[in-house]
């Protein structure tokens, strides 16, 4: 049986990719142009470009065409890869400082003194034992007011608080309404779950309860994805005017709010949470991962007693209980200070990077909040995102752009840089091949 007509042609483009014929940066011809080149229908092109893309061959930039991709570089820049050794890796943020092995040590001593240590080898309750879930609670006082204990389930990490949320109060095909750009992993959650995700209008960062309404009323939405304070990727901290408005929404609607604060340390002065203002509709996720060790995987969920029990099945399905010798751990350094100093550090630290990354890229518009050590380089129209990642790749250095965070199906030109595990004083450095690799891509 002959491969069907747009088969062909796709294989017959691949290998013109792969061999070099079409370097990566070229422009291919419109769809319209490539069915009169090749005298086939309009849509037999379509599919042409459309398994080429499936393929990773080629990149679909609404508005402007459709590139060929550099082979070299991963297809997603996101959850699914980390820079290979050599490269210098500015795609994941992992914080870090000179005392953490020191505070490490110092935990599990503690750890291994304190009585009853064989009941850490035990299965542990779902949600996670009472006294450190109140340790917890307790310690969520400043930001959050009152926490009853009873509503907050210790999970493996605040990746592991955003899963079982998607699987145990949402199924398959609901529809969650999200920001234009937001986190990876919870579109990664999204995808293993079947979730429909609807962008919502709004400024960098900050959801426009406008349109949020306007969606909820042409579909039926189920839930909303929210990073209020200190939105990842864009550093932003919503307002608390905004956060009533879409509370209002909210309720209206009746949709389950998802509010995600694994930033949220880094702000100081934060308005009132969702989670104080809408208590009873809304899933709050938090983690110890970013502020204190990304590799002690420890975060809790805070949800209203309705939904409790729902998240309890997704832990008890998942993880069965979240490991008692890292809960241990981590809530001993809550009650002896450790957290607070960790949290204080990283707030020094991400400002001192952030002063570095504004002055190296001083000619470069930039997005990030003050004290993260992250920050998003929007391009203009006319700049692409994947010659310069490509550029810098070949210089050893390894960022992102906006694929993995993108909910829209035109992705928008950007650079996202993730500096907090760099050493400090190779920064500057690193900074200055990347205000180099833009400009020549602006002179382009």
């Amino acid at each position: 049986m002959p491969k069907a007509r747009y088969l062909s042609l796709a294989d017959s483009m691949a290998s013109a990719i792969q061999s070099g014929k079409l370097a990566p940066g070229t422009k291919l011809p419109t769809h319209r142009a490539f069915a009169g080149q090749f005298e086939i229908a309009l849509a037999t092109a379509t599919r042409v470009y459309g398994e080429l893309e499936r393929r990773g061959m080629v990149v679909g930039e609404a508005g402007r065409g459709t590139f060929v991709r550099d082979l070299g570089l991963p297809i997603t820049l996101g959850v699914h890869q980390t820079a290979t050794d050599g490269l210098i890796d500015l795609v994941f943020n992992m914080p870090g400082d000179a005392a953490d092995a020191d505070a490490l040590r110092a935990g599990l001593r503690k750890l291994a003194t304190a009585g009853d240590l064989e009941a850490m080898l035990r299965y542990q309750p779902h949600g996670g034992r009472i006294h450190e879930r109140r340790i917890i609670a307790n310690s969520l006082d400043h930001s959050l007011g009152l926490v009853d204990p009873e509503r907050l389930l210790v999970t493996s990490g605040g990746q592991h608080g955003l899963a079982i949320t998607a699987f145990g109060l949402l199924r398959q095909a609901d529809v969650v309404a999200t920001d234009a750009l937001t986190y990876p992993g919870f579109k990664s959650v999204a995808a293993l779950q079947g979730l429909d995700l609807v962008p919502i209008e709004g400024t960098q960062g900050v959801m426009d309860p406008d349109d949020l309404d306007r969606q909820c009323r042409s579909r039926h939405i189920s839930a909303v994805y929210l990073m209020p304070t200190v939105h990842n990727p864009l550093g932003s901290v919503m307002d608390e005017a905004t956060r009533t408005a879409l509370i209002k929404v909210a309720r209206k609607h009746d949709l389950l709010i998802i509010e995600d604060a694994a930033y949220a340390f880094l702000e100081p002065d934060p308005p009132p949470a969702f989670l104080a203002l809408a208590p009873e509709r809304t899933i709050y996720v938090g983690g110890f991962s970013k502020s204190i060790a990304t590799g002690l995987r420890l975060g809790y969920v805070i949800a209203p007693p309705v939904h409790i029990e729902g998240l309890l099945e997704a832990i008890r399905a998942t993880t069965w209980n979240a490991p008692a010798l890292i809960s241990g751990l981590v809530t001993g350094w809550i009650e002896d200070g450790t957290l607070k100093v960790s949290e204080e550090t990283r707030r020094r630290d991400g400002a001192e990077r952030q002063q570095l990354c504004r002055t190296a890229l001083a000619d470069i518009p930039i997005l990030a909040h003050r004290n993260a050590g992250f920050a998003w380089l929007p391009l203009d129209r006319a700049v692409r995102a994947e010659p310069i990642v490509s550029r810098l790749r070949e210089r050893g250095i390894s960022i992102s752009g906006a694929d993995p965070f993108a909910t829209t199906t035109a992705v928008p030109q950007a650079l996202r840089l993730a500096f907090g595990g760099v050493a400090k004083n190779e920064l500057t450095t690193i900074l200055n091949a990347v205000h180099k690799s833009v400009k020549i891509a602006y002179s382009e």
